[in-house]
């Protein structure tokens, strides 16, 4: 299945319209990953470990 935002797939046709969709997916996190990134806020950079909740999350949601 091709997931797409336009009206229009190049070399393909289109079969049926959807219209919009949505998804919501919640997770929670524990409290060890919070205070890591509770420490990463303080002297920067990015948390490895919420990026891979969102990422996961995303998956699932599509």
């Amino acid at each position: 299945m091709i997931v797409t935002t336009t009206d229009i797939i190049q070399g393909a046709e289109i079969q049926s319209y959807l219209g919009i969709v949505t998804a919501e997916v919640v997770y929670g996190t524990n409290a060890l990953r919070d205070f890591f990134a509770g420490i990463r806020d303080i002297i920067g950079g990015r948390t490895g470990s919420y990026e891979e909740v969102f990422l996961k999350g995303q998956r699932h949601a599509l």
